[in-house]
């Protein structure tokens, strides 16, 4: 079972390089009504940001920030760290 913060890091992952929202929400595995939830948590978070045309309001794609890369980071490492601890007891 996936948790949120599961959830918050794939979709991050899939961002990286910028993604629109259809990319996300087949790639994550989530329903519509679950990646608009995810996006406005993330964007608040400021773990992700909208890119917009310059000469029109409209997003194009959502691209995973600094902090969003700092949060992947750190759940790697927690996963890894979750890892190697389950397999040496």
């Amino acid at each position: 079972m996936r948790t949120q913060i599961d959830i918050m890091a794939s979709i991050l992952n899939e961002a990286v390089e910028g993604a629109r929202k259809t990319r996300i929400m087949y790639a994550c595995n989530l329903s519509y009504r679950q990646l608009q939830s995810y996006l406005k948590l993330l964007l608040g978070m400021k773990l992700l940001k909208r890119v917009s045309e310059n000469k029109s309001n409209k997003t194009i794609f959502y691209e995973t920030t600094a902090k969003g890369q700092d949060f992947l980071l750190a759940y790697r490492n927690l996963k890894a760290l979750m890892a190697s601890s389950s397999s040496t007891r």
